[in-house]
């Protein structure tokens, strides 16, 4: 029995992955701070799919609980084979307004959040005798936006490049996906105050389109297979071929 445990579990990319691992035979811990959302998806999964499926509601700010959640994991499976990052906030769009305490929590939860949780979590991948990790970082570390996300997406970038070095004796791949900007409940508020930009993005991108989080979703969990077995330290961009185009303005 393989075990994945996946962060903003609850959220619209977290669940596509979730169901997506489910049906490949993962089961799954879904962590999420709205406890509602994730035992929900958990009681989907188990019904669906027939696999075991935890909710785990943590906050990923508060870097003192993830320890112990992975110590959770451990009493309850005794490995983790996948872990994906996927949780993530935005905020502190422009330097001139920048507040110190909304850079500081997206860096935790976007940058040290994630380090922290392969650190707990590495005992358990190894006595899996491996695993992957996936980090969803986004297209963004090409182009640059607001200095906040930018910033901390880049920074797990060279985080995945750097694991990926330092795990690959233990069987361990790390990758990333870089999304191009998805037409998702996550964005809802930055469409809403930014007329045009959905169709901006759709401009840029040479299958015409917005990703969708089904998209990011296929992407991990092809990652977390044993066919992307001989991949490590990549950046897999799910984004139409944006990757290749500036940023809209």
């Amino acid at each position: 029995m393989k075990i994945a445990l996946i962060t903003g579990g609850a959220g619209a990319v977290g669940s596509a992955t979730a169901r997506m691992l489910a049906a490949d035979g993962f089961s799954i811990v879904i962590v999420d701070r709205i406890a509602e959302a994730a035992e929900s998806l958990a009681d989907e999964l188990r019904r669906d799919y027939g696999m075991d499926a935890i909710a785990e509601p943590v906050d990923l700010s508060d870097l003192a609980a993830l320890a112990p959640l992975m110590e959770r994991v451990a009493t309850r499976f005794g490995r983790l084979d996948c872990l994906v990052n996927n949780a993530g906030r935005t905020g502190a769009s422009q330097i001139a307004e920048v507040d110190l305490d909304e850079w500081h929590d997206i860096l935790t939860i976007n940058l040290t959040a994630p380090m922290m949780l392969v650190k707990a979590g590495l005992p358990l991948m190894r006595c899996a005798g491996g695993g992957s990790i996936v980090n969803v970082a986004s297209r963004v570390y090409l182009s640059g936006t607001g200095v906040g996300y930018t910033s901390s997406k880049t920074g797990l970038i060279g985080l995945t490049r750097a694991l990926a070095v330092q795990l690959g004796k233990d069987h361990i791949r790390v990758n990333a996906v870089a999304p191009s900007f998805l037409n998702s409940p996550f964005n809802k508020g930055i469409v809403e105050s930014n007329v045009g930009l959905a169709d901006a993005f759709s401009k840029i991108t040479p299958l015409e389109r917005l990703g969708t989080p089904e998209d990011v979703a296929g992407a991990i969990a092809f990652l977390a297979s044993d066919r992307a077995s001989f991949i490590t330290g990549d950046v897999l961009h799910v984004c139409g071929g944006a990757q290749l185009a500036p940023q809209p303005v």
